[in-house]
């Protein structure tokens, strides 16, 4: 009882002042500043929409056209009936890019989490050495590193199976980091306090941790989530059998080969359709869980 009373009272102190219920003058000027910048960032939303629908005319139009003035679905249709032609059923590559974006932000999540925790709050040796290389690795973009991961995906044999999706982008450095600056603002009584009713290092983790984490694991899902929905390169890289390719591979080959020759004008407007049909499910997910964002933004520097 007590810790579970330790536990709100420290929750209702980290949430007390984000998100007001109600308006003061006093935030007039902070909308000043923030209504514009709103409106700027949404921008490049706005004109994939808007580019989704436009006809070929208004694509190719110049100057080019920010908003689309006679909206049209012919683009979609296009897209629709080019993938009606395909070898293999295109509900196989959504199958796999569903299941292989879900498998990996669980595992992911389980993965950065659990080392956040050991890095934050238990004792070892390398233990500053092994977060230090950790923020190394923040420093190289993907790009940097292809030749390397190859050869380890190929001395692994992971070529052309199913968990080459997964087992390459399971640790997210980013991840690690912002989860284990997240629990160094968990104080170290609320653990001492589980550990005195005798909670092992699992029950600790699974009830205190993770709970107290909430908005962070939700920030990491984003991440992870766009990541591995977005991602093409694994299926051009390391991935010869179609069935196991995913729809964002799939989308970028039917809009490449489609862009070309004569077709040039269609594979412009299949072009925009994909990528908005790829990015609907990146606005909704952070959509769903933006107010978790902005309490992991909040609390991000509180110790």
């Amino acid at each position: 009882m007590k810790r579970q009373r330790w536990l709100s009272r420290y929750s209702g102190v980290r949430n007390r002042g984000i998100n007001p219920k109600g308006f003061h003058v006093s935030q007039i000027k902070f909308y000043v500043i923030l209504i514009p910048l709103a409106g700027l960032m949404l921008l490049p939303i706005i004109f994939i929409f808007a580019s989704a629908f436009k006809p070929p005319d208004e694509l190719f139009a110049y100057p080019p056209r920010f908003f689309v003035t006679s909206p049209t679905l012919k683009n979609f249709t296009d897209l629709f009936s080019k993938m009606s032609t395909s070898g293999i059923p295109v509900s196989r590559y959504l199958f796999n890019s569903v299941l292989i974006t879900l498998v990996t932000v669980a595992a992911s999540i389980i993965v950065s989490s659990t080392a956040a925790y050991a890095l934050s709050k238990k004792r070892f040796k390398l233990k500053k050495t092994l977060f230090a290389i950790n923020n190394v690795a923040l420093m190289f973009v993907p790009i940097a590193v292809t030749i390397p991961r190859f050869l380890v995906i190929e001395r692994l044999s992971l070529m052309d199976t199913f968990w080459v999706h997964i087992l390459p982008v399971l640790a997210m450095p980013v991840g690690l980091f912002l989860l284990k600056q997240f629990i160094d603002g968990v104080p170290d009584e609320v653990i001492e306090a589980a550990q005195i009713d005798g909670a092992t290092d699992v029950a600790i983790y699974w009830r205190v941790i993770l709970p107290m984490i909430r908005p962070a694991v939700a920030t990491i899902a984003i991440l992870t989530f766009q990541a591995a929905w977005n991602n093409a390169e694994i299926s051009t890289l390391y991935v010869n059998n179609e069935s196991l390719r995913t729809l964002a591979f799939y989308l970028s080959t039917l809009t490449s080969t489609t862009a070309t020759g004569a077709n040039v004008v269609a594979g412009q407007g299949i072009a925009a359709a994909a990528a908005l049909i790829m990015f609907l499910p990146n606005l909704l997910i952070f959509v769903f869980l933006q107010s978790q964002v902005m309490s992991t933004m909040s609390h991000s520097g509180i110790k």
